[in-house]
């Protein structure tokens, strides 16, 4: 408090620096920093120079050379105020500079330890275990922090762990490290994995690199560090022992025992008891099994790891040239410089003329991760032309394209092609790009051809096609040479979402991909905080994107409680202006103006509120008034609303947490508007954003956070909730069910003049599919044959022609419920760990299913 300020502090202080911490730039005028200048105003006897700055601007770290910056300036004749620490403000100029060496304060003994991982490979969850392991099982002190991308589980993680003998007491990221793991080969090209190594520091390397190609395969940088600082360099191939144990991607368990063996912070047969302790402690619920194979790739990453030696050339190891990139300057100078985990050292000039915080769209394309193990590699002579494999394909990095004779003809070596079907004179491709593709498998699983069109290969055997994929989606843009509203002609339209951060095998970004392929051009979304919001913007890199004609998804994200209300105030805005431009359009028809205008204008008003053809007509009108507004006042403001003649197509995004739970109140109010909106429901029945907490769309004997023994209570049936209205068009969809099924809703809702919900099912990380997320979209499928799920269609439309309004389209269940139901970790594990109540469970939730699909058949007079 300020009073015990004031008693202890020395009168002889001459000077006193006030620092808040804050996110956000704010005013100057910091409440602290206000109370200490308060408190002395008006004193004669004690009057010190007082100056106040902020630190942890942007979550920032504070490191000790910070603070000692900020008594460097307090030395200063004219000390700095308002000033900042922790950025390199070159615009204003309030930053401390950072002077002198970096000052590194872990008392002697301690160990740091940096992983870098892949979401999803085990990496944190290994680093947790060994975490806990050594603060429980000995005497030291430990210390862990951990670094998440933004993207889900294919994005970057750093683990920062200390160990010592003394209380760890540094608040802040290691940036002096003992040991350094890197769990994936392709970050020797992104990051720099070495910062901040001490020299004799040790290197572990997954890589299925032998020690010959290590020379070929590291960058020079790299080769230089570790010669000249003296590292123990060591590599493993856990990705070849995880295969051959059955472990799949899941290598973490020999990353760690390498890691206790190469770090000697404990005995090693201690850390392998202990290691092995843990398994059960994590893995017990799934089976002997699963205990087994991890017991045995901890006994084989103890003896894997492999030290390199050293060759003293690597001390004058040449860089390799960087190829010249035509890339936008936000590329370059933003998101490259953010995607080496660079993003903290931007100056503050780098942002400047953004201060509105909007990005550029279209910028997940330039982050080619090439983050999968196996991609899918195209064999032509097999393929069916089906399109299936591109419909279902999360992040739509594998697409049709037709070329045409000029342009097959130009083509790069290797870029093999078939007659188009369907379309006389173009050639048929399917494209892959295996730097954007995420390696789930669901194309190659779901491809219906006798033999299989899509065969997954490793990675680095398909590399060539990241050039034949640039060339492919350089090829003009064809018109579609089938109904854009059918399975294949929908994969001929460009994905307008395209290279998301979302999981691999994700169940919701293939029909969020299938609404721009249809709509894109003309939407624009709201979308509420969760997963969809994540792999729809993580920053630095925006997946939606715009067409050949610069036409795309206008995009935002709110808030869970208010996402609904906020899409509804995006339409009505615009239905405001186009209620304007209306009347403008007709005050030029009643002043009189040329037939050909008449005739565009008189159409656009009878038709303004029809989404299909919107565009053309837009089209039309505009040709004619840029040749005849002339100096026309009114024809000229007409002109400046151009972008508003095309029927904009509302959507309101969000999961189930959102729209069953916390922002279900202001859903309802949107719905009970009947104003012409599209709500889509992505649901995974858990809060798949935040861990995996049970919502109310989690149905029961589910296993999930809040719900640990199963959930008790049957799902909230929020399609037959909004049927009551009776003027809302509902839909339940599942695309792995049923693609027509899920095209047909999607079109119906959109056509719809006013509210719309639709409830797609989508498989998620969450659920623990035993087939794993490569069949999540068999596993739609599975779901709808057990009876798990229904897919229907509301249309009030029929209603008001004298027919019932509801379609129940999924056929009578022929699948087994309980089979089904031990598909998935979230109930099996159920039986598991509460056999004495799970089998209750499991008929509850069939029965509630049950009598979800009785209802529904009652409703369609079945």
């Amino acid at each position: 408090s300020l009073e015990h300020f004031f008693k202890y502090i020395p009168q002889t202080v001459k000077r006193i620096a006030v620092l808040d911490r804050t996110k956000e730039p704010g005013a100057l005028a910091e409440p602290l920093y206000l109370d200490v200048k308060t408190a002395f105003y008006g004193r004669q006897d004690f009057q010190p120079v007082i100056v106040g700055g902020r630190y942890a601007l942007g979550g920032k770290d504070i490191v000790p050379s910070h603070i000692v910056a900020v008594y460097d300036n307090l030395k200063a004749e004219q000390p700095k105020d308002g000033f900042t620490v922790g950025i390199v403000d070159d615009v204003t100029f309030k930053s401390l500079p950072i002077g002198g060496a970096d000052i590194d304060t872990t008392p002697a003994g301690t160990t740091a330890c940096k992983f870098w991982g892949l979401g999803s490979d085990g990496t944190v969850g290994a680093n947790k275990s060994a975490i806990k392991i050594i603060g429980d099982k000995t005497e030291m002190y430990a210390q862990a922090y951990f670094a998440y991308d933004s993207k889900k589980s294919g994005g970057i993680t750093m683990s920062h762990l200390r160990f010592g003998k003394q209380p760890i007491k540094s608040p802040y990221l290691i940036h002096k490290a003992d040991f350094i793991s890197c769990s994936q080969q392709s970050y020797v090209n992104k990051y720099d994995l070495l910062a901040g190594l001490k020299a004799n520091g040790t290197f572990l390397l997954n890589c299925t690199w032998t020690e010959e190609e290590l020379e070929e395969k590291l960058p020079g940088a790299m080769k230089r560090y570790i010669a000249e600082n003296k590292i123990n360099f060591y590599i493993v191939n856990a990705v070849k022992i995880a295969q051959d144990l059955g472990l799949g991607g899941r290598f973490n368990m020999i990353m760690q025992s390498a890691f206790f063996k190469l770090a000697n912070i404990i005995p090693l047969e201690n850390a392998v008891k202990y290691l092995k302790d843990a398994v059960v402690g994590s893995y017990g619920n799934k089976g002997q099994k699963i205990i087994d194979m991890n017991n045995a790739a901890i006994d084989q990453g103890i003896e894997a790891s492999i030290k390199v030696a050293v060759p003293e050339s690597w001390k004058g190891a040449a860089d390799e040239a960087a190829a010249a990139k035509d890339a936008p300057e936000f590329i370059k100078n933003i998101l490259e410089p953010m995607n080496r985990q660079e993003g903290d050292a931007l100056p503050v000039s780098a942002f400047a003329g953004m201060e509105d915080g909007t990005f550029p769209v279209g910028t997940a394309a330039y982050e080619k991760r090439g983050i999968a193990i196996l991609v899918p590699e195209w064999q032509a002579e097999n393929c069916i032309q089906c399109n299936q494999c591109a419909f279902v394909c999360p992040h739509a990095s594998i697409r049709p394209v037709l070329a045409d004779e000029e342009e097959v003809k130009n083509a790069p070596e290797g870029f093999a092609v078939k007659a188009a079907l369907g379309a006389k004179g173009l050639s048929y491709r399917m494209a892959v790009s295996p730097l954007d593709c995420a390696g789930c498998g669901n194309c190659a699983d779901i491809c219906p051809a006798k033999q299989k069109a899509l065969i997954m290969k490793p990675l680095e055997t398909q590399l060539e096609q990241a050039r034949l994929w640039e060339y492919a989606t350089s090829v003009s843009a064809k018109a579609n040479p089938v109904n854009k509203k059918t399975v294949k002609g929908s994969q001929f339209e460009q994905p307008l979402l395209e290279f998301s951060g979302a999981c691999a095998g994700c169940g919701e970004t293939p029909y969020a991909k299938l609404v721009t392929q249809l709509f894109g051009d003309r939407m624009m979304i709201s979308n509420a905080t969760g997963c969809s919001s994540i792999w729809g913007a993580s920053a630095p890199a925006i997946p939606y994107t715009t067409n050949h004609r610069g036409h795309g998804p206008a995009w935002a994200n709110s808030l869970f409680e208010d996402n609904a209300e906020f899409g509804l105030g995006m339409f009505l805005g615009t239905k405001a202006v186009r209620e304007n431009l209306a009347s403008d359009i007709e005050a030029a028809l009643a002043s009189g103006v040329s037939a050909e205008l008449e005739a565009v204008f008189s159409e656009w008003l009878e038709t303004r509120n029809t989404g299909e053809g919107s565009r053309e007509r837009a089209d039309k009108i505009i040709a004619i008034l840029e040749e005849e507004k002339g100096g026309n006042e009114l024809l000229n403001k007409i002109a400046s609303s151009a972008d508003f003649l095309v029927k904009r197509s509302q959507w309101i995004f969000g999961g189930d947490g959102w729209a069953y739970d916390i922002g279900y109140g202001g859903l309802d109010h949107v719905l009970a508007s009947g104003e012409d909106v599209n709500v889509l429901v992505f649901d995974t029945e858990v809060y798949s954003n935040t861990g995996g907490q049970s919502s109310k769309s989690t149905p029961a004997a589910a296993i999930a956070q809040f719900a640990a023994s199963g959930k008790k209570t049957k799902k909230k049936d929020l399609g037959l909730m909004a049927m009551s209205y009776g003027y809302v068009y509902v839909a339940q969809i599942a695309m792995g069910a049923d693609k027509n099924q899920t095209l047909k809703a999607i079109a119906e809702a959109e056509a719809y003049p006013g509210p719309s919900l639709i409830i797609a099912y989508a498989p998620c990380i969450n659920h623990g599919l035993r087939a794993g997320m490569g069949c999540s979209q068999q596993e739609t499928k599975r779901a709808v044959e057990a009876g798990y799920w229904s897919t229907y269609r509301y249309n009030p439309l029929l209603k008001e022609a004298g027919k019932n309004p509801f379609i129940l389209d999924s056929k009578e269940p022929s699948g087994n419920f309980q089979e089904f139901l031990m598909g998935e970790v979230r109930y099996s594990s159920l039986k598991r760990q509460y056999p004495e109540f799970a089998d209750a469970l499991f008929a509850k939730t069939e029965q509630d299913a049950k009598e979800r699909l009785e209802s529904y058949k009652k409703l369609a007079g079945l």
